[in-house]
Parts: C-alpha cells; structure tokens; sequence
C-alpha cells in the first residue's frame, strides 16, 4: 500500500533521515520504533505531504507523490496526530463533520449517519459525546474521537502519531484493540510510531527499527520480539546499555 524508498531529509546541520526504505502492506499495522528525535514522526508527516523529501519516493496506493498527485493521496490516507488534534472551538459532531463538509456534497442527514457510524466504530456512544467539546472528553475519548473524524472519509490507510502516548496502561489496551478492530472491520493499512513496545507488539503485524536516519531492521512483529539485533534488543527491552547512544554519553 504504502513504499518508501531513499526517503532523505535535512533541518539545516542535522540530518534526520539518510536513505529509509520502507514498505506498509496492505491491510495490515506496520510500526516504526526509535529513539525520540529520531526522525519518526518526519517519516508518515512525508506520507501525507506535511513534509517535503530532500531525496526519495513515496509511492501511495500506486502513486507516486508529488503535486499532481498529493490531494488524492490525502483522500487515501488518514493521519491521527498525537493529541488527536481537535478543533477546542468545535463540539465533538462539528470535529467529527468537517472532513466531510470540505470534501463531500453529503446532505445533513447523510453526514449525520456517518458520524454516528464513525463514533460507533471507536467505541464511542454518539449522541452522548457529540455535544461535548474537546476540553470535556478525557485523553481516551479525545483520542477516538480524533479517529473517528480520521475515518471519516473512509481512508485506505491511517497513520497513528503515538496513539497511546499519555494514556493510562488500560486505556493504552483499548486503543490497541480499536486499532485492530478498524483493522478487521474496514480492512484498512495501518502505520503507527510508538514508544509503547508492549501495545504495539499487540496489535502490529510488521516493526521497522529506526536509527541513525536509516530503518536497521524490518521483519514480521514476532520476530522482531526475538530479535538478536543489539540496536533493537536495546530498545525492546529499554535498556541504557548498549550502541543506542545518547548525547550526554
């Protein structure tokens, strides 16, 4: 669904990514492990085209982004920022609605059914949450919330900005079972950056390590558990010995 290939960038002297390689398949949960600043983030903001490569190809669906291209990608591919990125002067109804008033000729009565489908499908009760507004919805419900405006749409695909960061161990548990129900249910591609190994372990079906700008090893989730690859037993079992090496070392 999703290769990249080369993908390079720079902010000014530092140079975050240098050459990844990467492929998301279709209709399964891929996730990138890393050290934090490590570039991440910068790799699905470049799937969406928030960011632009310095050198490299994204191919999304078949298409190679680029200008002509980057507004269907976008109609493809959902993006569920860290904070769930709710609009705090719009109640839960008007987050959820407006993808669907900027891109659709839906009437009021269509778009509300797939509102109440989309909240549904997170886990949320509609007519409960749709008149609360961002500020009003703990950091779970903010969450889902933020997911059910991302799947909205109906993307192919949907990048998780740390989905379960902030979230209490139970919680965590819940977002990781949305993430394999909207999986099942809507058979869509899902690529996630995380630092919590022990959720993402249960809900990908494929880990990329980052480091250094470069993905150091990519291979189905339960063997990536076993990994002997020092650079990635380091991270999954969080230790501070090791070639994972940090500034004040």
């Amino acid at each position: 669904m999703i290769k990249i290939r080369g993908l390079c960038k720079r902010f000014g002297q530092k140079e975050v990514l240098r050459g990844v390689d990467l492929d998301a398949i279709r209709g399964k949960t891929t996730t990138i492990f890393g050290v934090s600043g490590g570039g991440k983030s910068t790799i699905i903001k470049h799937i969406v085209g928030l960011l632009t490569p310095d050198k490299g190809d994204i191919v999304v669906d078949g298409l190679r982004l680029d200008n002509q291209t980057l507004y269907e990608i976008r109609r493809k591919v959902g993006f569920l920022f860290q904070s769930g990125a709710m609009f705090d002067s719009m109640n839960v109804k008007q987050n959820v609605e407006f993808p669907l008033i900027e891109h659709t000729k839906l009437s009021e009565s269509e778009r509300e059914k797939k509102i109440i489908k989309s909240l549904e499908l997170v886990g949320l009760k509609p007519y409960e949450v749709m008149p609360l507004f961002p500020h009003e919805l703990s950091g779970g419900m903010r969450k889902r919330a933020g997911l059910a405006r991302t799947i909205i749409l109906d993307p192919q695909a949907i990048l998780y900005d740390e989905p379960t960061s902030g979230l209490d161990p139970i919680t965590s548990d819940r977002i990781s079972q949305m993430i394999l129900h909207l999986q099942a249910e809507l058979g869509v591609t899902s690529v996630l950056i995380s630092h919590d190994i022990k959720e993402s372990f249960k809900c990908s079906d494929y880990i990329a390590m980052l480091f250094e700008g470069k993905i150091v090893e990519y291979g189905e989730a339960k063997a990536i558990e076993q990994s002997q690859n020092p650079i990635t037993r380091q991270f999954i079992d969080g230790s501070s010995s090791g070639p994972v090496k940090f500034a004040a070392d």
